[in-house]
This record gives structure tokens, sequence and C-alpha cells, in this order.
């Protein structure tokens, strides 16, 4: 293991012996190379750049100075990150509504948007999509007799109400497919 001589501070600023003040032109280069390099990973709101720049020490003036011009360019958009991350989300992980808007919110991204881009999701569309779930657990249950569908019937409720579902959607979604399911396994 390779041991470095420690840093020696001897400017009041806290800056270490020997490095003078950086150029404000390379400084900026820096803060629009993190965010580049955030961005190809995968796409990020503001608030998401803003909290990785302060965590890096940038000043929040050379931050909003970035971050605007890469929102001029395009590259930051929380309206279309929103509508990409609804449909996505919706898609692959099953997610309803309001977990959706917990995880926007976590996102940084404002209500108004968070309202716009939930405003495209059907309601048929997701009661659609939690009955794929259902589907897809209950091929797996062991279906015995009627006292078990109590405890079933509550483990599915549970898994869409995580999921961000309408307790009383996911309620009647539950019972119709567990009649479904029994339906289809007497034939």
């Amino acid at each position: 293991m390779t041991s470095f001589p420690p840093r020696l501070i001897s400017e009041p600023s806290g800056r270490p012996e020997g490095e003078q003040a950086q150029d404000p032109r390379k400084r900026e280069e820096q803060a629009k190379n993190v965010c580049l390099r955030l961005l190809t990973v995968r796409a990020r709101t503001r608030a998401e750049l803003t909290e990785q720049l302060t965590k890096r020490g940038y000043e929040d003036d050379l931050s909003a100075k970035v971050l605007n011009r890469l929102a001029e360019v395009g590259l930051i958009d929380d309206e279309d990150f929103a509508e990409q991350w609804v449909r996505s989300r919706h898609a692959n992980a099953g997610k309803g509504k309001r977990a959706l808007a917990v995880e926007l919110r976590k996102k940084g991204v404002d209500n108004d948007v968070i309202e716009s881009a939930l405003a495209d999701l059907d309601p048929a569309a997701e009661r659609q999509r939690a009955e794929q779930l259902v589907r897809d657990k209950l091929r797996r249950e062991r279906l015995t007799d009627d006292d078990g569908d109590v405890k079933v019937t509550r483990r599915l409720v549970g898994m869409l109400a995580r999921r961000g579902y309408n307790q009383s959607m996911a309620f009647d979604v539950v019972s119709v497919e567990l009649a479904s399911e029994r339906e289809r396994r007497r034939v």
C-alpha cells in the first residue's frame, strides 16, 4: 500500500501550499465535464446535477451558469425527464401514480411538471398494469382453500399498495383476478 505525504496547508484560504487560485474558465469547464459524465450514464434532473456540483464544491453561481447553458442546448429538460421516467417505471417496474410522484419529487422535479407527466398516464392502462402484476403473482401462489384467500388477498393488495396503486382499485383488481385464477384452475 502506497503512503502519500500529507498536503501542507500554509495559506489562510485552505489551499495546499503552492496551488494558485484556479482559473474561473477552467473551473467552469470542469463543472461542465462533471455534468456531462453524469448525463452519459442516464438523464438527470436539474436538481440532481445541482446537488452533485454542490457536493463536489462548486459555487452556486458557477453551477447555475453551467446548468443554464446545458438547458439551453437541450441536455437538461425536467419535463422530458419526467415523461420518460413515468413511461419507463410504469411499464418496467409496474409503478402506480402515487409511487411515481414520490420518485419524481425525490429527484427534485417541480409539482407542476409531475402533474403534467402523470396526466399522460391513462387510468385504464394503470389498472391493466395492476391486473398483469397480480396475474403474474397469482400463477405462483398455492390456492388451497377459501381461508387462504384472505392471506393471498392481503399480500397482493399490499404488493400493489407498495407500488403506488390506489387501495380500492388494488382490492378490486385482486378480487377479480383471484376469482378468475380459481376458475382457470378448476377447468
